[in-house]
């Protein structure tokens, strides 16, 4: 078994100095960052993009590599009906393998209770006209061999994956060749703020004047909000995500139960979770968005494990 590095960086690969000005600065460099960039230069939009490390440096290159439309908020659904449509379109037009494969989410029931909500969950999906359906105990034992303990499950075929640290760096490289500018090692330390408007962003390179912003800097997010009077409540948790090496393993697609999931690799290795067990690191932010993150901390408690010191680092220790 091997752990993702977390302190390791590679060499930075968009390291020329940053224009000093732009029709708008992106905080971030992770998918929502790269892919907001790619989006606005794609439309002729002067954009730079700022990560104060490196691209997908962070939650982004790390995550499951999921692309479900199962079992989301209906909310959601449409947002992610065409989250996919974009993604069946990007390696072409990124001219980039990103790993995408539409190998199918699979939801797995440990008893009756499981098979109850996933069932609940299929008015939504018909409601969308999506392909999920229920599947019986022999249709999961088929799907995944010599699986044992589940009673059955759910599961849509037009679901996918892709692979975070592959994907996102190809997809930057992509979006600078449409014109957008991307640098690394270049963090935003403040707002440039002029008459109560912004006027551009303060970078460790310099200032950039723009007169629009977009934040999208994850877990960093809220601290830099907080440091312009906004209050945004945003609260962390980590979860921890292992990776085997290439073996001989028979389902392609991504998988999970109450307990743990996985899902194949581009590689043959295979990215194995706890589920939705993850650590919160008790901060200041912890009181702020109390209210706020309540009912939901009330729906995780039995899955989190609390912490009073947060790793040397961390956004909110």
């Amino acid at each position: 078994m091997k752990s993702f590095p977390i302190t390791r960086e590679p060499p930075a690969r968009f390291s020329s100095p940053p224009p000093r000005e732009a029709d708008v600065v992106v905080i971030g460099g992770g998918v929502a960052g790269v892919m907001t960039a790619w989006f606005l230069a794609r439309s002729g939009v002067k954009v730079v993009l700022c990560e104060k490390g490196r691209i997908a440096g962070e939650q982004s290159g790390r995550n499951w590599g999921w692309i479900r439309k199962q079992g989301r908020d209906p909310s959601e659904l449409p947002i992610m009906i065409e989250a996919l449509e974009i993604w069946r379109k990007l390696e072409a037009e990124a001219e980039a393998d990103l790993g995408f494969r539409e190998t199918g989410v699979l939801y797995l029931g440990n008893g009756p209770a499981d098979m109850e909500q996933y069932e609940a969950w299929m008015h939504h999906a018909r409601a969308h006209g999506l392909d999920s359906r229920m599947s019986s105990q022999g249709e999961v034992a088929a799907m995944v061999p010599n699986a044992a303990g589940w009673v059955g499950g759910i599961w849509t075929a037009s679901d996918g994956r892709a692979e975070p640290w592959r994907a996102v760096p190809l997809l930057a490289i992509a979006a600078e060749r449409f014109g957008a500018h991307i640098h690394e090692d270049c963090a935003v330390r403040a707002l440039d703020v002029a008459g109560g408007r912004i006027s551009g962003v303060i970078t460790e390179k310099g200032r950039i004047k723009a007169d629009r912003v977009v934040l999208a800097a994850g877990g960093w997010s809220s601290l830099l909000a907080r440091a312009h009077g906004l209050s945004l409540p945003q609260l962390l948790v980590r979860a921890t995500v292992s990776a085997t090496a290439p073996m001989n393993f028979p389902f392609e697609g991504a998988a999970a139960d109450n307990n743990f999931a996985f899902r194949k690799r581009l590689d043959g290795g295979v990215t194995l979770t706890p589920g939705a067990s993850h650590d919160f690191y008790i901060g200041p932010d912890a009181f702020r968005h109390f209210m706020a993150f309540l009912p939901q901390i009330r729906n995780d408690l039995s899955s989190t494990k609390f912490h009073l010191a947060a790793p040397a680092g961390y956004p909110d220790a």
